[in-house]
């Protein structure tokens, strides 16, 4: 067994003034490790999103009526607040479990040898998005439930998901220029699929403020828009994403495009063929509760494929090699 190293009083500066870096030089994880971590934080991105709609569907989005404490004399929820306070509550807390996620992330990535500076910078640009939809989260509840503030809210939870994506998909990539897989005008075409995804889920937000799951059981204001023609908009806009994808496979096959853009342009015709299915049977049976819940989830499954989709019509061949040694899973310690 080795022995245990003497911790010194330099030590102990030196991981107070910068813990990340006190970190670093002690411990090198795997690129696996890495990947995983900034997997979990996509996850929890996720998990966060479809918890936040599964408040508002069941009502409880005023179950802890001031911020940041749930009631104005106690930080947590009350028996006499109900399940709604217990529900509300409930998914505050899972902030902490995003943010440990997003930190974890942020940690490996800071460790990783050598060391990724723009893979770093994207874990802090996670956990600066969380900080502020956590504020804005607050603001929500403090203006009750306003709609244009709960779609602002949707959307930066959408924008944390993005750069989750990118940062997972950076992990699996080196840090050389990126060099395409495809030609200019495939890549116009998904930019083009990107804008229009990105209008579709604005205007699913437009849907949800202006239908009738408010977010809690008393009168909240809702976006003054008939909410059937701006349902039917926002299936138009889904046809037109669909056809896109549709489209964009049959070109690649024509240019022969290597098997990554194919697969993930598959992966994603799937999905929102899946998530159509969801989108269509929830608006003819008066919106249930559990499926406007899986279309929310659908929506961040359809945000990530797109993604997937961008991220794989280029190559980032790795520039540096490992740190040298028999294993990348040594431990690094001090002389």
């Amino acid at each position: 067994m080795e022995p245990v190293p003497n911790v010194t009083r330099a030590d102990a500066v030196a991981a107070v003034r910068n813990p990340l870096a006190f970190i670093a030089e002690r411990w090198t994880p795997t690129k696996g490790t890495v990947r995983r971590a900034a997997l979990a934080a996509l996850v929890m991105a996720v998990v966060i999103v479809v918890t936040g709609g599964a408040v508002r569907l069941t009502g409880s989005g005023l179950g802890c009526p001031t911020w940041p404490k749930c009631t104005d004399d106690s930080l947590t929820t009350t028996s006499a607040m109900g399940v709604h306070g217990v529900i509300e509550f409930g998914n505050r807390m899972l902030t902490y479990v995003l943010c440990a996620a997003v930190g974890w992330a942020i940690i490996a990535a800071r460790s990783r040898k050598p060391y990724r500076r723009g893979l770093t910078r994207l874990g802090w640009t996670q956990f600066w998005v969380v900080m502020s939809n956590a504020v804005l989260g607050g603001i929500v509840v403090l203006v009750g439930l306003n709609p244009y503030t709960v779609a602002a809210h949707f959307l930066l939870s959408t924008a944390l998901i993005a750069v989750a994506t990118l940062m997972w998909q950076r992990t699996r990539e080196g840090d050389a220029e990126p060099r395409p897989l495809v030609g200019k005008p495939v890549q116009q075409m998904v930019w083009v699929l990107v804008a229009a995804t990105v209008l579709l889920i604005a205007l699913g937000t437009v849907v949800t403020g202006a239908g009738p799951h408010a977010g809690d059981s008393s009168e909240v204001e809702r976006i003054p828009l008939d909410w059937e023609n701006v349902t039917k908009l926002h299936s138009v806009l889904a046809w037109i994403v669909v056809t896109l994808a549709f489209a964009l496979w049959f070109v690649l096959k024509a240019v022969d495009s290597p098997k990554g853009p194919l697969d993930r342009t598959r992966d994603l015709f799937l999905i929102l063929l899946g998530q159509g299915v969801i989108g269509y049977v929830q608006y003819f049976t008066d919106l249930p509760e559990v499926l406007v819940g899986l279309h929310m989830f659908g929506s961040c499954l359809v945000w990530i494929g797109v993604l997937r989709v961008l991220l794989s019509l280029r190559e980032r061949p790795e520039i540096l090699a490992d740190v040298p040694g028999p294993s990348t899973e040594t431990t690094l310690t001090r002389a």
